[in-house]
């Protein structure tokens, strides 16, 4: 490894590298990710480089003082395999201290992740189809935008093991998306958003009471991008998650190991039928 390594806190505009890369990965992310991410954490993304040059990007989110989320991991190509990206974690990893964090690490790199210190949980499995038009006369959807961010809030806590409040704001106003609620008697029962991405459009998260609420949400939210592709990352843990997406005309394509460094967290797991990112949790 160079002795001119470096690794510092990217800035607000450094984290459009890691999109950029992760674009590159194949990993397709959301159009607006960049500037969303960093709502999440302004001090949670890391950079390294030699000579200004990038070698090395990732985040540790920190969302309250027992809970983080590690992600958007990325060595250079022709820097892998030399001590850039360890030292990269170990500096997330300081960053985190003794909270709990949690990771999506692609399946062939379980084994190094778990020799610092994380263990798997479960599987993400990433499902994948062409968004159909329905005709939606459900009253009880609606715009997240009519429901009231506390209600929401508390309905998401539920499903995450942290509060996000400012990533949550950024997340359902983003542009070129989709935030919709499940609503009945003045109550949330669910929730999703779909994001357009620089393939087709991701939907995450999807949490939701039941399989009938899941399956209102995730008609409704792809019907006005007919056509184009979807994506949703569900997880296996979750039985009626997998019934969803097989009882669509969609495909796996893709898995992650969940993994954590101090266990996986108590929450609503029946009402997660899909996650929020791979980069965020």
């Amino acid at each position: 490894m160079d002795s001119n390594y470096k690794i510092n806190r990217m800035t607000a505009n450094q984290v459009q590298i890691a999109i950029d890369w992760a674009a590159r990965e194949g990993w397709n992310p959301g159009i607006h990710d960049a500037d969303l991410y960093y709502q999440a954490d302004p001090n949670g993304f890391f950079i390294g480089t030699v000579d200004n040059e990038p070698v090395a990007v990732g985040n540790a989110v920190i969302y309250d003082d027992e809970f983080a989320f590690c992600g958007l991991y990325i060595v250079e190509p022709r820097y892998r395999e030399q001590g850039y990206g360890i030292a990269l974690t170990q500096a997330r990893l300081e960053y985190v201290g003794a909270r709990n964090a949690g990771i999506d690490g692609v399946l062939e790199n379980i084994p190094i992740y778990e020799r610092v210190g994380y263990r798997l949980a479960y599987q993400n499995f990433r499902y994948r189809g062409t968004a159909i038009k329905r005709r939606i006369d459900n009253s009880a959807i609606r715009s997240l935008g009519e429901v009231s961010f506390s209600q929401l809030e508390a309905y998401d806590r539920e499903c995450f093991p942290a509060s996000r409040s400012k990533f949550l704001r950024a997340w359902i106003s983003q542009p070129d998306a989709l935030a919709l609620g499940f609503v009945e008697h003045g109550q949330l029962k669910g929730y999703t958003v779909r994001r357009q991405c620089v393939d087709g459009h991701k939907i995450g998260p999807l949490f939701a009471d039941n399989f009938e609420i899941a399956l209102a949400l995730l008609q409704a939210v792809q019907s006005p991008v007919a056509g184009t592709p979807i994506i949703i990352d569900i997880p296996e843990i979750n039985a009626e998650a997998l019934a969803l997406v097989q009882s669509q005309p969609m495909e796996q394509v893709f898995a992650t190991g969940r993994m954590y460094l101090k266990g996986h967290p108590k929450l609503a797991d029946h009402k997660v039928f899909g996650i929020s990112t791979y980069e965020l949790g």
